[in-house]
């Protein structure tokens, strides 16, 4: 058994899991069946942040660690339950490393979903809040307008690899101003309502449902660091309306 083919094998796949949305004690687990399942390791210990990812294996006397920095981060659960599925079944069925490569390969080049799919889905989004906050048909085509233009401004920004941060001020000052701009060509419509369908848009949702359940689950480390994720992004998104709010 390759050790070291081993731990490439696990890192991979909890680096995966992580880029994709999933919870830390789900990256720790789905790490720890791989490893097991596939040799008759002394030990497998696995530790798990927001930013990175820590393997270990015992195996005959000696023990070999590996560690990976996670950087990017994005929604990708099929992703998640395919490598979970993968890990199950590993525990019940003879897999070898190659072809548990072979799975992840596949996996990881799986089709996801295009850019003009997420932009019309923005658009839509958009519009449902702008219906959930009791929005007029004005409001709800505006909103549908925006979405699919914010949604357009962070895939480019997502392409360019700019800072999270960045991305969401940039995005949430387009927003403030699109609404401002349709405010004073239909004097009728609410901009509240357009603002806040579309700033529902910016809200990192899953991650602060991970925070909750890493910090119920015990990892407060974790829980805590996507709390601030979440809470710089909240500052973000803010400081971006405000800043137009007050300039215009």
């Amino acid at each position: 058994m390759e050790i070291e083919k081993l731990l490439d094998v696990g890192i991979r796949a909890g680096r995966m899991l992580l880029e994709s949305g999933a919870e830390v004690y789900r990256v720790e687990e789905t790490m720890i069946r791989i490893c097991t399942g596939l040799a008759c390791t002394d030990e497998v210990d696995s530790y798990v942040t927001s930013t990175g990812i820590m393997l270990s294996i015992g195996y005959n006397g000696q023990v070999f660690s590996k560690i990976s920095r996670i950087k990017n981060r994005n929604v990708n659960l099929h992703c998640v339950a395919r490598i979970n599925a993968l890990s199950r079944n590993i525990q019940i069925q003879d897999y070898s490393l190659e072809e548990v490569e072979q799975q992840l390969n596949k996996i990881e080049k799986e089709p996801k979903y295009s850019v003009w799919m997420t932009t019309l889905f923005g658009g839509i989004g958009a519009a449902g809040f702008a219906l959930f906050f009791d929005g007029g048909m004005l409001e709800i085509v505006i909103s549908f307008a925006i979405g699919i233009l914010i949604r357009l401004l962070v895939s480019l920004l997502s392409m360019m690899k700019m800072n999270d941060f960045i991305n969401n001020v940039i995005a949430s000052m387009l927003l403030a101003i699109l609404s401002i701009f349709f405010k004073k060509v239909f004097l009728v419509i609410d901009v509240n309502v357009v603002v806040i369908s579309g700033i529902m848009l910016l809200i990192p949702g899953l991650a602060f449902t991970n925070a909750i359940r890493d910090t119920i689950a015990g990892d407060y480390l974790s829980g805590v660091s996507r709390v601030m994720e979440t809470l710089v992004c909240a500052c973000a998104i803010a400081l971006g309306v405000m800043v137009v709010f007050s300039v215009v």
